[in-house]
């Protein structure tokens, strides 16, 4: 049988027979059969158009389709398709050229992977022959992927089923920055940012620290955004034990915060920086660790313990440069900014007409809209274990009313996470938030039960 020449119903049949879906329970697993995207929508076997109103898993920065990484994938690939990573490539130069322009000055050394988890399992190791140090500092409500190493690390409950082998030894949590819900029970400002404080107590009662990993803003577990004085101290705070900084972008990176990167909102430089996703506005699957001169040059005499196939992928860099300039061309950066901040006033009116919203909070065009039972003790509708025990969750409720009518969101626990495309009109944001608008009704009638 022919699967491209098959019903709608037999491609997802087939899909769901013979492959596996991540992050749930196969069983009862029906994926719609999408057959084509442009801009910031795509198209089901049915002839039926969605609004993409989280580029996807908040990765297709550029919109789907656009023509230059389009024609850059295809160039690539009727040049070199593939060469060892020993070898040198123009799409490699050029992306390395790209990539000073727009990282934070001083991350001038990059090691390309293929996805975020990888970048992150190359930072790590880099941290710790650098430092000759083992422990990672990681926080509570974070993820950094799901490779060994990137899970051990993770905070949220997708850690849980790769416990204990996933428990590496050296990867300490941290509580998250979460103003909202504060870990501590402290209430900002007059809390002296003691959950960043807390770091540094950490590092002084453990030995063997290498480097502390944050989201800038966190990214799946619910966009929060941390105070402004939180970054610039826990650079102190790093600089001060001699203990690296690595920063994960891969969701919060590529002008998805109003700036190319969010670390740039407090003018702190990380010591590592590893992102992906919008890097190739997902076309193609590309990760990439960049670390300081300072940490190269220790390389210049010591083995780099690290590397594998698919490293500077040649037909992953090309795409990359295509997408970098056009985000300048369009002015990306700038339009998350502006649109962002519509798009911001717009979500805060939901709180307003729905008493199940309990907090809105983002950053350009990254946001989150949290979903509670209780506005007055926050306590929302489920919880982590009803995530991973299969219990139906609101927020999977109200995001599947908006796919019905006809806008596809990213929801998560307690939230949903709007991360359109960065090209996306503020016509389509008013079309997104009316489809959210009448989705929350499901949650406001469940306060009443």
């Amino acid at each position: 049988m022919n699967a491209d020449r098959g019903s709608s119903g037999s491609v997802s049949d087939l899909v769901a027979r013979y492959t596996y879906c991540g992050w749930r329970y196969q069983g009862g697993w029906k994926p719609l059969h999408i057959v084509e995207a442009k801009d910031c929508h795509f198209t089901d076997s049915e002839g039926r158009t969605y609004l993409d109103f989280s580029a996807q898993l908040m990765c297709v920065t550029l919109g789907h389709g656009n023509p230059a990484v389009v024609a850059a994938i295809a160039e690539q690939a009727g040049k070199l398709a593939y060469v060892a990573p020993g070898f040198a490539t123009s799409a490699r130069a050029e992306l390395s050229l790209r990539l000073l322009d727009v990282l934070p000055r001083g991350l001038e050394k990059f090691f390309f992977a293929t996805s975020g988890t990888e970048a992150n399992e190359a930072a790590f190791k880099i941290a710790r022959m650098v430092t000759g140090k083992t422990k990672i500092i990681s926080r509570y409500r974070s993820y950094h992927g799901s490779t060994m190493g990137s899970i051990a690390a993770t905070g949220d409950p997708r850690r849980w089923a790769a416990e204990p082998a996933g428990k590496i030894p050296g990867v300490i949590f941290a509580p998250e920055v979460h103003c909202y819900k504060c870990p501590l029970l402290h209430t900002y400002p007059g809390c002296g940012i003691a959950c960043v404080e807390y770091i540094g107590h950490m590092i002084e009662n453990e030995s063997d620290v290498a480097a502390v990993l944050v989201e800038p803003v966190v990214g799946t577990n619910g966009v929060i955004v941390p105070p402004d004085e939180y970054m610039p101290r826990l650079r102190q705070i790093c600089d001060a034990h001699g203990v690296l900084l690595i920063a994960d972008e891969v969701m919060s990176g590529w002008g998805r915060t109003g700036e190319w990167f969010a670390v740039d909102h407090w003018n702190v430089t990380p010591d590592i920086l590893t992102t992906a996703k919008g890097i190739t506005s997902a076309y193609v699957p590309l990760g990439l660790c960049a670390t300081t001169a300072k940490i190269a040059s220790f390389f210049d005499d010591h083995y780099l313990s690290h590397g594998h196939t698919y490293e500077a992928h040649p037909l992953t860099l090309a795409p990359a440069v295509a997408a970098i300039d056009e985000m300048k061309r369009l002015n990306l950066v700038g339009r998350a900014r502006d649109t962002g901040a519509y798009m911001g006033s717009r979500l805060r009116d939901l709180m307003v007409r729905h008493p199940s919203v309990g907090d809105v909070r983002g950053l350009g065009l990254f946001w989150a809209v949290d979903l509670v039972k209780n506005r007055e003790s926050r306590q929302p509708f489920n919880t982590p274990a009803d995530k991973i025990d299969g219990r139906k969750l609101v927020v999977d409720s109200v995001a599947a009313d908006m796919m019905a009518r006809g806008v596809f969101v990213q929801a998560w626990i307690s939230h949903v996470v709007i991360a359109p495309p960065l090209i996306i009109s503020r016509e389509e944001v008013d079309a997104g938030i009316a489809a959210l608008d009448a989705a929350l009704e499901i949650a406001d009638r469940e306060i009443e039960k």
